[in-house]
C-alpha cells in the first residue's frame, strides 16, 4: 500500500546507530507510541521546545556565572579523585589571560578526560557556568572541542522534551542519524502558494527545525514550522474531503413522510421548540429525504435540547418504516437519553428499547431478536450497539452522541449496520468555527444556539479555598431547604487513583456535617453502582452528591440547584462549563461556587472570569481555544480524536480556510490523486497518517 520510497521514514528507530532494544523503549515513551515501535518519523516529528545559544565568546573575567558561555581556555593541570573516594569529583583547571576556570566532572574516566583535555593544549569549552567557592565552574561541559574543531561546534543548539532515562545529547545523536534518513520526496504543494508564502520544502523545514542557525528558527511562527503544520492542515483537510465525496457517492435512501409521528412527539413536549431546534429539524429532515448521504454535526450547549431534536430526527425515518439507533459514550448518559426520550416515544406510539454492555442473558437476547424482526423502532445504547451480534431489519439513522469520544472508526462500524445509513452527529462541547472545520470539515453542522424556556441564569461565585467552611454552611443551609448539591472534586494530573482520593476524603469529610444525605459517584465505579448513586439523588433519598468529573456530560436531576467545584483553577473552562450546567435545569434559581486556591495564575483568574462573565457555550469555547489550544478543548488528550503533532491552532488556525481551498480545488481536478501532485499528496497522507482516505479512493 504505501509507496516505498517513504520506507526509510517508517522504519524502527533501530535502524539510527546507538539505538539498542532499552533506548527504544524509552524512545517510544518519549514519542507517545508506548504501544507500538517509534519509527524515524516520529523523531523527526518530535520538534524542539527551545534552543541553548553558544554563540556568546567572553573572556573568563566578564562570564555571568549561571548563563550558557563558549570559552578559550588553556588545560592547566588535572585532579582526579583519590583513590579510595571514586564519588569525589574530578577536577580540571584551566585558565585564559584574564582568570581561572575549574572544569568538574562526576564518575569519569582518568584516561578519557586526560585525550579530551591534554595539559598545555587550547580547548574551547561550552556548558552552563556556576560559581563555588568564589571560583567560576563548568560542571560537565556539553562540548569541549580543539582549534581544528570549532568549526563543528553548533553555535545554536536546539532543546527537545525529553522522558526520564533519555539525555539531550542521545535525542539530538538519533535526530542527526534520522536527518539522513530523509528521502527525496516530490513536492506537494502549489508552487506559487509556496512561493507566495516563502515556505522551505518539507526536507528544508525540517532541517532548519533540528539544525537551527537562529534562535527564532524553532518557533511555531518560524517559516519552516509553519510549513511543517500546513502540510498537516492540509492532510487533515484532504482526508476529510475524500471522506465526504465517498459518503457522497454512496447512495443514500431517502426517508421521509407527512410529519405525523413528529407532531405527535412535539405535542406532546411541554414546551415548544425554541427556533434553533426548529431550524435543525428543518435541515435534518430536508437531508433525510435526499438520495445522498446524511452526515451531520448538531452542536448546541448544555440543556438547549438536543436529545428532542434527535428523537424528531428518528421519528421521519421511524415513520418511513425504518429504525435508528442512539449511541452515547457511557451508560448513565445512554440511560439518561432514554429518560428523556421514553415519554416521548410513548405519546408518539415509538417502540424504544436500550441495550448496553451490562445487559445479559435473556434480557439481551429479546432485544437482539425484537430488532432483528423490526420490532424495535429506536434503539439507545452504548458502543454495544456496533457489536457483531447486533442485528438491524433496517437501520436508516445512526445517531451519534459526544462524537469526540467516539474515533471515526466507531462512527463508521455503526453506519455499516444498515444501508445507506443518515448519520447524526450530536456534541454538548460547543465547538470554536476552527475546530469545526478541522475535525468535522466532512459534515454539515446545525448549532442550538437557545436554551429552552424557563430556564433561569445561573449566579456563578469564585471563592477561595480558605472559605470552605462558609461554602460548607451554605450547603447545610440548601440541603435544609430541600435543594440538592453537586460536590465535584479536583483532577489531580491525570491520575484517576488520586482523583478518587480527593473524592472519597470529601465524602469522608461532608458525610461527618450531613450523615447520610450525602452519597459518593466516581469513575472507579461499576455501571450499576453508578446508576444506584445517581438514582438516589435523582429521587431526593439523598441530597449531596460528590464526584468526580464523571457527572461532567450529561446527568440532569432537575431538582439540583448548587453546584460546588473544588479547585476550578485545574479544569479548563469547556470542562467547568459542562459541570455547571448539571444545574439550573429546572425553574428555581441556581448557583455555582468555584472554590479556588490563590494566589491565582493569569490563565486560571481569565478563565473564572469568563464563567462569571457568560453561560453562552460557543462564547466559551473560542475563549478557551485562545487560553489553551485546540486538544483541550475537544478532550482530545484522553479521546484519541485527531489531535495535531505539528500544528497548533492558535498560531496556525489562520492557515485553515487555505488549506480547505486547496483540499477541494484538487480533488474537483483530480479526484483520485493521479497527477504528479495527486502521487506526491498520497505521500503527505501517509505521512500524517491520513491514509485511510487513500482506501476509500480505491474503494471508489
Amino acid at each position: 500500500m504505501r509507496p516505498s520510497l517513504l520506507d526509510p521514514l517508517f522504519a524502527s528507530l533501530k535502524a539510527l546507530s546507538g539505538i539498542g532494544p532499552k533506548v527504544e523503549k524509552l524512545f517510544a515513551r518519549l514519542l507517545g507510541r508506548d504501544d507500538a515501535p517509534p519509527r524515524v518519523l516520529d523523531l523527526l516529528f518530535h520538534l524542539p521546545t527551545g534552543t541553548v545559544d553558544r554563540r556568546a565568546r567572553p573572556k573568563l573575567r566578564d562570564v555571568i556565572p549561571g548563563t550558557v558561555a563558549t570559552v578559550a581556555v588553556t588545560i592547566d593541570r588535572h585532579r582526579p579523585s583519590p583513590p579510595h573516594r571514586p564519588r569525589a569529583p574530578y577536577q580540571i583547571y584551566a585558565s585564559d589571560e584574564t582568570g581561572d576556570l575549574v572544569l568538574t566532572y562526576f564518575s569519569a574516566r582518568r584516561d578519557y578526560l586526560e585525550k579530551l583535555l591534554p595539559v598545555g593544549e587550547l580547548r574551547y569549552v561550552s556548558g552552563t557556568t556556576g560559581s563555588y567557592d568564589g571560583t567560576l565552574q563548568m560542571v560537565h561541559p556539553e562540548h569541549v572541542v580543539s582549534e581544528a574543531d570549532l568549526a563543528k561546534l553548533p553555535l545554536v543548539e536546539p532543546v527537545y522534551p525529553l522522558t526520564e532515562g533519555l539525555g539531550l545529547n542521545q535525542v539530538r545523536k538519533a535526530v542527526d542519524g534520522a536527518l539522513t534518513k530523509i528521502p527525496m520526496l516530490p513536492e506537494w504543494q502549489d508552487e506559487a502558494w509556496l512561493k507566495q508564502q516563502d515556505f522551505p520544502s518539507f526536507v528544508e523545514a525540517l532541517q532548519h527545525l533540528h539544525r537551527p542557525a537562529e534562535l527564532s528558527d524553532v518557533r511555531p511562527e518560524s517559516p519552516a514550522w509553519t510549513r511543517l503544520a500546513y502540510d498537516e492542515l492540509l492532510a487533515g483537510q484532504l482526508a476529510l474531503a475524500l471522506v465526504r465525496a465517498h459518503q457522497r457517492r454512496q447512495p443514500g435512501r431517502g426517508s421521509s413522510g407527512e410529519g405525523m409521528l413528529r407532531a405527535k412527539v412535539i405535542a406532546a413536549l411541554p414546551y415548544s421548540l425554541t427556533p434553533s431546534q426548529g431550524r435543525a429539524v428543518d435541515d435534518i429532515v430536508t437531508d433525510l429525504a435526499r438520495p445522498q448521504r446524511m452526515v451531520r454535526l448538531l452542536q448546541g450547549d448544555v440543556g438547549s435540547g438536543k436529545t428532542v431534536v434527535a428523537l424528531l430526527a428518528a421519528a421521519t425515518v421511524i415513520e418511513a418504516g425504518r429504525q435508528a439507533a442512539l449511541m452515547a459514550p457511557t451508560e448513565i448518559l445512554a440511560r439518561q437519553h432514554l429518560a428523556t426520550i421514553a415519554p416521548l416515544a410513548e405519546a408518539a406510539g415509538i417502540r424504544v428499547a436500550i441495550l448496553t454492555g451490562r445487559d445479559r442473558g435473556r434480557e439481551r437476547s429479546e432485544t437482539l431478536d425484537r430488532l432483528a424482526i423490526g420490532d424495535i423502532d429506536l434503539v439507545v445504547g452504548t458502543h454495544a450497539l456496533f457489536q457483531d451480534e447486533v442485528a438491524f431489519r433496517d437501520l436508516a439513522l445512526a445517531i451519534v452522541d459526544e462524537q469526540h469520544r467516539f474515533g471515526v472508526h466507531q462512527r463508521l462500524a455503526l453506519a455499516r449496520k444498515g444501508e445507506a445509513v443518515d448519520m447524526l452527529v450530536l456534541t454538548a462541547t460547543p465547538i470554536p468555527r476552527t475546530l469545526v472545520l478541522t475535525f468535522f470539515g466532512d459534515m454539515e453542522v446545525s448549532e442550538l444556539r437557545e436554551k429552552p424556556a424557563g430556564r433561569q441564569p445561573i449566579d456563578t461565585r469564585a471563592v477561595p479555598l480558605g472559605r470552605i467552611d462558609e461554602v460548607v454552611g451554605a450547603v447545610g443551609r440548601a440541603i435544609g431547604e430541600g435543594h440538592r448539591v453537586y460536590w465535584v472534586c479536583p483532577l489531580v494530573e491525570e491520575s484517576e487513583t488520586s482523583d478518587l482520593a480527593a473524592a472519597e476524603e470529601r465524602f469522608a469529610q461532608l458525610q461527618q456535617h450531613f450523615g447520610d444525605r450525602v452519597d459518593l459517584v466516581h469513575g472507579r465505579m461499576k455501571g450499576a453502582e453508578k446508576d444506584r448513586a445517581m438514582a438516589r439523588f435523582s429521587a431526593g433519598e439523598t441530597q449531596l452528591l460528590v464526584a468526580t468529573t464523571v457527572i461532567e456530560v450529561g446527568v440532569d436531576v432537575q431538582a439540583a440547584t448548587v453546584m460546588v467545584i473544588e479547585h476550578a483553577e485545574r479544569f479548563g473552562l469547556a470542562q467547568l462549563h459542562q459541570l455547571r450546567g448539571r444545574i439550573g435545569r429546572g425553574s428555581e434559581h441556581s448557583t455555582c461556587l468555584l472554590l479556588y486556591r490563590s494566589p491565582l495564575g493569569e490563565t486560571a483568574k481569565a478563565r473564572l472570569n469568563i464563567l462569571r462573565e457568560t453561560e453562552d457555550g460557543f462564547r466559551i469555547a473560542e475563549e478557551d481555544l485562545k487560553l489553551r489550544g485546540e486538544g483541550d478543548v475537544l478532550g482530545t488528550r484522553q479521546s484519541g480524536m485527531p489531535g495535531f503533532r505539528l500544528a497548533h491552532i492558535e498560531f496556525h488556525g489562520k492557515l485553515l480556510p487555505a488549506a480547505r481551498d486547496d483540499a477541494a480545488l484538487v480533488l474537483s481536478r483530480d479526484p483520485e490523486l493521479k497527477s504528479p501532485r495527486g502521487e506526491a499528496l498520497r505521500n503527505l497522507l501517509y505521512l500524517f497518517e491520513r491514509d485511510e482516505a487513500i482506501r476509500l479512493i480505491q474503494a471508489g
